[in-house]
């Protein structure tokens, strides 16, 4: 994708620009049948209890909301005191922070989620070993997906949920206060902000 008035140019190499870009549906259509494989393979192959596997994946997608927080309070705002990490910043978030309508910078491309989908699974394995593992994975990039629809829809679809709606005022305080700019990390939940006292 080119860059546009709508989506500025943030890397000079035009492959690399490109690849910063990403359509919001690709998310969902991409991950909604890798989800799938896992979580039935997981019934399946390890012969679960559907009701177990769900279980198991709902402490998958709790655990994503967890990582979802930390990483956003911890790497996404970090600010290396170096020549190098302003720029460090701005890629791995501060672009979100300065175009914030950008509709292309709002879910994360497909060449980062799959490493990190890759390096979270590996770990994941070690710890759950192979009869969990699969629904929790499952769980877990569900949570992802979730999160990343939920951020473009915060930004771009006007949605009258209550919920909803408290969600969206939460994130864009994050965006539009200054008071507010280093708390209410939350995307897809609050929940750890009330844990952690940053609501």
């Amino acid at each position: 994708m080119r860059a546009t008035p709508e989506s500025p140019r943030m890397f000079d190499n035009d492959l690399l620009d490109g690849l910063s870009r990403t359509p919001w549906w690709t998310v969902p259509l991409l991950w909604l049948p890798v989800i799938s494989v896992l979580f039935i393979y997981g019934v399946y192959a390890h012969d679960l209890p559907v009701l177990s596997a769900i279980g198991v994946a709902s402490a998958g997608w709790l655990t994503w909301t967890f990582t979802e927080y930390g990483l956003h309070r911890t790497l996404f705002h970090w600010k290396p005191q170096t020549r190098w990490g302003p720029r460090l910043h701005f890629i791995l978030h501060g672009v979100h922070h300065d175009w914030h309508q950008d509709p292309y910078r709002l879910v994360m491309p497909p060449s980062v989620s799959i490493l990190l989908s890759i390096l979270f699974g590996a770990g994941f394995y070690l710890l759950a070993g192979s009869t969990w593992f699969w629904a929790f994975h499952a769980g877990f990039i569900a949570g992802y997906v979730f999160y990343d629809v939920a951020h473009y829809s915060l930004h771009h679809h006007k949605i009258r949920n209550p919920l909803f709606l408290k969600l969206k005022k939460h994130h864009l305080l994050h965006h539009h206060s200054k008071a507010h700019s280093e708390r209410k990390f939350g995307v897809s939940t609050t929940l750890w902000d009330h844990v952690f006292r940053t609501f």
